[in-house]
């Protein structure tokens, strides 16, 4: 069985509320961990950071190199099992490997996310025995590297609208491959890809093995794009005329290419949101060493407020992302030790368990990738004209963080996802969506209570906070449901407004419970400021709520139904003592400044 007997399903911590015993978080990594990870930041540390000059310059080939140092190092094969040549080590311990990597460059982080992501783990995950025991071991140890072939032309978002045809030879032993890729990430120096082709009239596409040396002459490259950010990541388009590939290269089963798809970039997007941590951590590293050494008016600027709020926020961003991303990876562990337990083979363990928390994957690719766009934006204002200076880390980190909005599905898609995949997980029973929507709906109608609670425990205001911002979300969906129904696919500006209440709740719940968790297992004193930062995420999130809420209902009820649904918004994001936002703004800021660090 799993350490975590308590762990919440995908998507329960809307209908339930976890517990800080139940969670993990970056203060409970391991030994083991801890090792690993200071391995992959001396790296980062040793050769990528005094290269990032020649990184900005399009060196495709330093990037290739870089990614073969991590191959030595065994990085590229921390998920892959150890019969096939990886470590096997656990899920958390993949995520930490992919934040520490991730930090210093966009370029690499691509490069490194596509080939351990989705360009191996499908291999992984559906591959035959024989194609584990041919491919993993090269792609583990960084001999060979991989590319994943799923973007046209004209199949984006809808990925299985894909042109690109198979078909079966004659003799009954190839598939011919006919089509066009675009924005496919390595594709200037990877051995292996994984394409995704339609076999006929079939209705879902397929995927396929391609080895680029046996491909021949029908496979060729375009010139690499010249793209806004991440500009040493290999990308290029990549043609197939009548490309001929064993049958045996098959991947998973004939017409199962977008289910292949689709949980290739469930892996993707999870771990997309911890590749944007240490982007986070490094951009406010240099903004407060940049502030300590800057000067006007004879004295330096991080003494001044408007510039302290921003080193407050960004450090507000990066331990809510932290948390969230934490949380989520022990979660999809446990539910792959708990499905091993239960019979399962590790790939198909693993496969599930990633399914599982496909909700909060998503939350985790749109929150964290918006936050390091603003945090990466704020890290150019600290540094003023400087910062606009390719010269200086700021105009980079900006371009890189760019891209993480887009790619492993776009934030508006994602976000669209999320409401979708919580609608079809309650339609088969797996969550109870209607119970709460129509205690709120009951709650609406009494009169609310105007006593003065006790606050003194700690978060006893933030608990009650986030239990009233869960009640809005069913409040504003509960709704929407029932006015539109089937219909409400087709309002998609109502479901972005409440899926951004959902993934407010689901992030600042996280950095409260770890804040709680560092309380109660370290004490109090150690927690000071991580709970300063709660009480700043809190208010953020209240306000986000606040307008989402706002706006969703203003959309599509009228008369006496919105005026009562209005009053349950100033219910719902109502603080009976309101912390002082500025303050804690200060508090923190300072407390950073000294440390000269992202110190949490």
């Amino acid at each position: 069985m799993s350490a975590n007997q308590n762990r919440l399903i995908g998507g329960e911590f809307l209908v339930k509320n976890a517990s800080y015993n139940d969670i993990f978080t970056f203060e409970d990594l391991s030994e083991e961990q801890k090792m690993i990870m200071e391995s992959a930041k001396e790296f980062i540390d040793k050769e990528v950071v005094p290269n990032k000059h020649r990184i900005e310059k399009k060196d495709y080939a330093l990037i290739e190199e870089l990614m073969k140092k991590i191959g030595e190092l065994g990085l590229l094969g921390v998920s892959v099992p150890e019969e096939y040549g990886g470590l096997g080590m656990s899920f958390s311990t993949t995520m930490l490997v992919c934040d520490y990597i991730s930090g210093a460059t966009g370029s690499l982080a691509t490069a490194f996310g596509a080939h351990t992501g989705i360009g191996t783990m499908p291999i992984t995950l559906y591959g035959t025995e024989e194609q584990k025991q041919k491919y993993l071991p090269k792609l583990a140890s960084g001999e060979w590297f991989s590319s994943y072939c799923l973007t046209e032309p004209d199949a984006g978002s809808d990925a299985n609208s894909g042109k690109t045809k198979a078909t079966l030879s004659d003799d009954g032993k190839e598939y011919i491959i006919t089509g066009q890729k675009m924005w496919i990430t390595n594709a200037g120096f990877a051995d292996l890809f994984i394409v995704f082709a339609r076999i006929e009239d079939d209705k879902n596409i397929t995927g396929f093995i391609v080895e680029k040396d046996k491909a021949g002459e029908g496979f060729s490259l375009g010139e690499e794009e010249d793209k806004l950010g991440i500009v040493s990541s290999s990308t290029r388009q990549v043609f197939f005329n009548e490309v001929r590939v064993p049958v045996e290269n098959l991947l998973g089963e004939r017409n199962g290419g977008f289910k292949i798809a689709m949980n290739a970039l469930n892996v993707g997007r999870i771990k997309l949101g911890s590749a944007c941590l240490d982007a986070q951590r490094r951009i406010l590293d240099n903004s407060l060493q940049y502030a300590a050494e800057r000067k006007q008016f004879n004295t330096s600027i991080n003494t001044f407020g408007a510039i302290k709020e921003k080193l407050a926020d960004m450090a507000v961003s990066t331990f809510t992302s932290e948390a969230g991303s934490y949380r989520a990876a022990k979660d999809v562990e446990d539910a792959i030790a708990d499905n091993i337990t239960s019979g399962m083979s590790h790939a198909d363990a693993e496969l599930k368990g990633i399914e599982e928390y496909a909700i909060e994957a998503s939350i985790l690719k749109v929150w964290i990738s918006d936050a390091t766009q603003v945090v990466s934006d704020q890290g150019i204002q600290i540094y003023g004209g400087m910062g606009y200076s390719k010269d200086m880390p700021m105009e980079a980190a900006w371009r890189d963080a760019r891209i993480s909005r887009i790619y492993e599905g776009t934030n508006e898609i994602n976000t669209l996802l999320c409401i979708s995949m919580l609608v079809k997980r309650a339609f088969k029973g797996k969550l109870d969506l209607m119970s709460p929507a129509k205690n709120v709906a009951e709650e609406l109608m009494s009169i609310p209570s105007f006593d003065i609670p006790d606050y003194s425990e700690l978060f006893a205001q933030e608990k009650e906070i986030i239990e009233n911002l869960k009640k809005a979300f069913f409040m504003v969906a509960g709704a929407a449901l029932q006015k539109f129904g089937a219909e409400l696919e087709k309002h998609q500006q109502l479901i972005i407004a409440t899926s951004h209440i959902m993934q407010e709740i689901y992030m600042v719940e996280s950095a409260m419970l770890r804040a709680e968790k560092i309380a109660n297992v370290k004490g109090a004193d150690n927690a000071k400021y991580a709970v300063k930062l709660v009480e700043l995420q809190l208010f953020k999130s209240v306000e986000i709520v606040k307008t989402e809420a706002t706006k969703a209902i203003i959309s599509f009820a009228e008369g006496d139904e919105q005026r009562m649904m209005l009053s349950g918004v100033r219910r719902f994001t109502r603080y009976n003592e309101y912390p002082n936002v500025i303050n804690l703004k200060t508090e923190i800021a300072d407390y950073i400044i000294r440390e000269n660090k992202y110190i949490f």
